[in-house]
């Protein structure tokens, strides 16, 4: 009997040795060593261990990162959604002859400053391109159902980016950043995508990562039934027959002091870590810092690598000297990644 009882015993010790033996999990391996992934990992550290001043519950462990130069590239030679918005109104057969005047111009605006530097111009006195763009893409793409425009955005990713060769637009993530997304999740984080780009674009891109559609914000127009007509959705019973499609009333652009008021409204908790490129991306910092329950970090990437990707070298030294000032820990895309988009990518000229 006790013959029996050791030999049932065994296996089971023997199982829980070789889990304990098992092998850690290694992260980072496309990093070369430097200060920004140094925080990074003792804020974690710290934040996981129950008995460090520091921790935090996983509820509560919230990182929120921009889209365009944070995790995926934005430099060939423009944002992704720009890109598109140019080949939608100048170039898809099957829209560039219904676009409104207001819409090719914006649409002409964005060839223009890509094949000839020419300046993006304003909105208005107070608002900037960005808001212009919105407001074309808005018109552009109504119309088109929930489903019609991610397929569209995907079938325009599949598309090379201007600039390079061997990846195309859907390919185009910032290896190293991926390894961040891993590494979070590993440690019970939950992550947000927090664009100024379309919610719908952004999620069409992301789906690949296999981030949840209700971890996307981003900027966002007005949807309705195709059936609804004039009259408002609080009146209107949608139908099995119906289809949700995107209106030309834009509701929000999601930049700036607007990315903290979708953080509230959207995901409800301040986040602990904050990760982006941009000005558009520091009142999001400046509120994930100002979180009063836990510590928090804020990284700004520099695109400083002019070898591997299109950066503008000058802007960026500029960018970094401002955002060390503001407390953001620097991650330089050309000391800090041992590559930036895989094997196999090369940066080339510009064709048109």
């Amino acid at each position: 009997m006790k013959a029996k009882v050791i030999l049932l015993v065994l296996p089971i010790m023997m199982s829980l040795v070789g889990c304990n033996n098992a092998p850690k999990k290694t992260y980072f391996k496309l990093w070369n060593n430097c200060n920004s992934l140094t925080v990074l990992k003792q804020f974690v550290k710290e934040a996981t261990d129950k008995n460090n001043k520091n921790y935090i519950p996983k509820e509560d462990r919230i990182a929120t990162f921009d889209m365009d130069g944070t995790f995926i590239g934005e430099l060939y030679p423009t944002y992704f959604e720009y890109n598109m918005l140019e080949y939608r109104v100048l170039e898809d057969p099957s829209y560039k002859d219904k676009a409104p005047a207001d819409v090719k111009e914006t649409a002409q605006d964005i060839r223009d400053f890509v094949r000839n530097g020419t300046p993006l111009p304003r909105y208005n006195e107070e608002y900037g391109f960005d808001l212009k763009h919105a407001y074309a893409a808005a018109k552009a793409y109504a119309g088109m159902s929930v489903k019609e425009f991610d397929n569209y955005v995907k079938e325009f990713a599949k598309k090379t980016p201007n600039g390079f060769e061997g990846m195309t637009y859907a390919d185009s993530f910032y290896k190293p950043m991926l390894e961040v997304f891993e590494y979070l999740e590993d440690n019970d984080f939950t992550y947000y995508v927090v664009s100024g780009s379309d919610r719908f674009i952004c999620r069409a891109l992301v789906d690949s990562l296999n981030i949840p559609s209700n971890r996307v914000i981003g900027m966002d127009v007005t949807l309705k039934s195709d059936k609804q007509g004039e009259e408002d959705g609080v009146n209107y019973t949608y139908t099995t027959e119906d289809n949700l499609i995107r209106s030309d009333e834009l509701i929000i652009k999601n930049l700036k002091t607007n990315k903290v008021k979708a953080i509230a409204k959207e995901i409800g908790k301040v986040p602990v870590l904050s990760f982006g490129n941009s000005s558009g991306d520091s009142a999001m910092h400046n509120y994930c810092m100002a979180n009063d329950k836990y510590k928090s970090q804020a990284f700004m990437l520099v695109a400083d690598d002019n070898e591997r990707d299109h950066a503008n070298l000058e802007e960026g030294t500029k960018r970094q000297a401002n955002w060390e000032k503001a407390k953001y820990n620097i991650i330089s895309m050309k000391n800090d990644f041992k590559t930036i988009y895989g094997d196999g990518v090369k940066k080339v000229n510009f064709q048109f």
